[in-house]
């Protein structure tokens, strides 16, 4: 046995990373987000982002070297709060502004009117402005004032310093002018106005990032709370976190399904529409699996668990939401770095601006009022805003619709995409067997041929087996026992039904027995495997019944699923490790014009690396195990949900319904929220390119400045809610013709 050294152990230890998500509090801008973040990634084994828009930091670090309290205490220290957000009580980030709007908006308004309305004034009014303004700058603007004081603390300026600076500068240049009798302007109206829109900014700018985090909130509250669990014959009503692998429990109409498992007994309509998006019930059955969250629509199931807890599909799919939605796209890179050096640039070119305007002959107080604009206006919060909002709610929305974007780099991603693979089996097709095709022979009649066949079948576990079995008893109800049952390995069966020695199989079994089919059957079994279907032949005491063909069913939205793929510019690819033929009928199917057939599972990525490499970018979709490597080659990879867990973890994408079509709508989500990003940064930029010199220049005072900054980062949030109303656009065209 190895033995490792105590190096080798710590070395070990260094490796190993754990991941841990923190609620921030006592951010206000995006200023505050970069600071933290800086002092989180200054710690040893740490790597770190802070999402300014949820309030969240996203924290990978080596346990060997730091720990969870250290990391709290490392936020505790830039002057700022930190708690594991289980631990952190729901509320509204509206709350804490309300009563100090009011306050700030009852005293502002007479303010305002005194200086603005010269006949308005009473006598002594400057002194009823000082006591009107005073409870707004220090009650109504703590909040400013204290942020400021404490990233002071730690030589740390953020827009609350400008806010701060701004408005106490008013107020107290306005009490000097008042004490000293000095004949000049004040300017307490300033003062307030300014602290009133930046809160009113702030109140409304709450309320949006709310809504914004809306979609995740209702993912959580999705699950069921209570389980009926079966003991014996009796049904004890339970937690669902009580619920084990294995545990049965029943589920009655218009209830929600605990957790994920398997349909024991019963059948019912299962409405998706929460995990899919897709508005029309699933049948289900006894060995259907059903998924947590979901709601039974008519009859009573008894149903297995087989996943609980964080495995279930639910908490995987609200884990890689809020992963996504903690993550930061490559073009807010530019965003944080200018939000980092921001406030200390607005600071100097203020100071700059007074001093200019002082050398240039103007009088004190036009020069104080120009500086003061020039320290309100700007404003880096919209740039902060940015990404995190519309990547909330454009993940939100994904998530409404079946659609999991597991990160923000995916997004720019499926701009670049020219060219998609799309596996055969369970993708493009349902992934499991069916019937087909019935060819009796002459004199027979189909339901004779399919009852027999089918009988035969029954015992066996084959999936061809399983499917025409399956196939007769919806057809014709019942199916007689099979008696004197023999598999036959890679063949077929043999059985007694009814009296009948049945042979099902290969037509080299039935040649074994000196069987031979006639010729119209054997063109006919070669025209159907032309199609791709599997052909079994049919015999019974020593006469040939007929054929049984067996396919994967292409599903019905595959044809019309390439067709958007296509309108979006995408070139598609079929590939599979079925025959050329089997698979080129399949691509005739739906409307593929290239296919790589016969490649073998561990081919796949090298297929994706071979496009590639001739200058493609490559999305893969795929479902199965064997699809794991090439959707982590691809550029872009898209998991079909109801395949394996190694294919969802390796994708990009992942599409819970099923339905092809959603990979259209996947992508058309992602350029669409990356657009709504790219729109964002443009007015965040540009309204700081602009405002900036208009407030040098001295052409924008300070309340109208104070307007602007609130309204930017208004707009950025409110433009991202729009993504709240992406639909598919076959969705929108259906509601709009009913």
């Amino acid at each position: 046995m190895a033995v490792c050294t105590d190096a080798e152990r710590h070395e070990g230890a260094r490796g190993r990373h754990d991941h841990v998500e923190l609620a921030i509090s006592g951010m206000t801008c995006a200023s505050c987000a970069a600071h933290v973040e800086k002092r989180l990634n200054r710690l040893p084994g740490v790597e770190a982002t802070v999402n300014f828009a949820s309030e969240h930091a996203t924290v990978d670090f080596d346990p060997a070297q730091v720990s969870v309290e250290e990391l709290i205490g490392a936020v505790e220290t830039a002057g700022y709060g930190a708690s594991l957000p289980a631990t952190v009580a729901e509320k509204d980030p509206s709350r804490p502004y309300r009563r100090r709007l009011v306050v700030a908006v009852v005293s502002s308004v007479p303010l305002a009117v005194f200086a603005w309305l010269p006949a308005s004034r009473p006598p002594g009014w400057e002194w009823i402005s000082l006591a009107l303004a005073t409870p707004v700058v220090f009650y109504a603007g703590w909040p400013f004032h204290s942020a400021a004081a404490r990233n002071a603390r730690h030589a740390v300026a953020t827009m609350d310093t400008l806010i701060s600076v701004g408005t106490l500068s008013a107020w107290v240049w306005s009490t000097v002018v008042l004490a000293a009798r000095i004949q000049t302007s004040v300017y307490f109206d300033t003062a307030a106005v300014i602290t009133a829109l930046i809160l009113l900014g702030r109140y409304l700018e709450a309320r949006a990032k709310r809504r914004s985090g809306d979609a995740i909130r209702a993912l959580l509250e999705l699950g069921a709370k209570e389980a009926r669990l079966l003991r014996g014959d009796e049904e004890v009503a339970v937690p669902v976190e009580a619920l084990a692998v294995g545990d049965r429990f029943v589920v009655r109409p218009g209830e929600k399904i605990a957790t994920d498992g398997v349909v024991v007994s019963g059948t019912s309509a299962i409405d998706q529409s929460m995990l899919t998006g897709e508005p029309v019930p699933a049948e289900v059955g006894p060995g259907d699996t059903v998924v947590g969250a979901t709601v039974n629509t008519s009859g009573r199931l008894v149903v297995e668990a087989t996943r609980v807890g964080a495995s279930t599909a639910l908490a995987q799919i609200t884990r890689l939401v809020a992963e996504a939605q903690a993550g930061k796209a490559p073009v807010q890179r530019l965003a944080d770095r200018v939000s980092a050096v921001f406030v200390p640039v607005v600071v100097t070119v203020s100071l700059l601006t007074l001093v200019g305007w002082l050398l240039a002959g103007a009088a004190v107080t036009a020069a104080f009022t120009t500086a003061v604009a020039v320290i309100v206006i700007a404003c880096p919060c919209a740039l902060g805003l940015a990404t995190p909002t519309a990547l909330m709610v454009g993940t939100g929305r994904g998530a409404q619709l079946g659609i999991v974007i597991k990160g923000p780099e995916v997004l720019e991603q499926t701009r670049k995409v020219s060219t998609i693979v799309l596996d055969k089996t369970g993708t493009l097709t349902e992934g499991r067997m069916a019937v087909s095709g019935l060819v009796p022979a002459d004199g027979v009649g189909d339901d004779e041929l399919l009852r027999l066949a089918a009988a035969a079948e029954d015992p066996s576990e084959h999936p061809i087996a399983r499917a025409v079995a399956a196939f007769a008893r919806a057809r014709l109800g019942t199916l007689p026992r099979a008696e004197e049952f023999t598999a036959r390995a890679g063949l077929g069966v043999e059985a007694v039904v009814e009296g009948h020695a049945v042979v099902v199989g290969r037509p080299s079994l039935l040649a074994d027995s000196g069987l031979v089919l006639p010729a119209r059957l054997v063109a006919e079994a070669e025209r159907l495997e032309s199609t791709g279907a599997t052909v079994v032949a049919v015999a019974a005491d020593g006469a040939v019944l007929g054929l049984v063909a067996v396919a994967d069913r292409v599903k019905e939205t595959s044809r019309e699923a390439v067709a958007e793929l296509r309108a979006l510019g995408l070139s598609p690819v079929l590939l599979t490790g079925d025959n050329e033929r089997a698979a080129r009928a399949v691509a005739d199917e739906v409307g593929i014009d290239r296919v790589l057939a016969g490649v073998l599972p561990g081919d796949k990525a090298a297929e994706i690396a071979r496009l590639q490499g001739a200058g493609e970018v490559v999305a893969m979709v795929g479902d199965g195990v064997n699809d794991a490597p090439a959707l982590a080659r691809a550029d872009l990879g898209l998991a079909i949900g109801t395949g394996a867990d190694a294919a969802i973890e390796a994708s990009d994408l992942t599409l819970v319904s099923g339905d092809l079509r959603a990979a259209a709508d996947a992508i058309v989500l992602s350029r669409r929220t990356l657009r709504t990003i790219e729109g964002n940064l443009l007015w965040a930029f540009g309204y700081n390119v602009v405002a900036i010199p208009l407030a040098v220049a001295g052409i924008v005072n300070p309340i109208v400045a104070a307007a602007a900054m609130a309204f930017s980062s208004v707009f950025v949030v409110t433009n991202s809610l729009r993504l709240r109303r992406f639909s598919p656009p076959r969705r929108s065209s259906t509601r709009s013709a009913r």
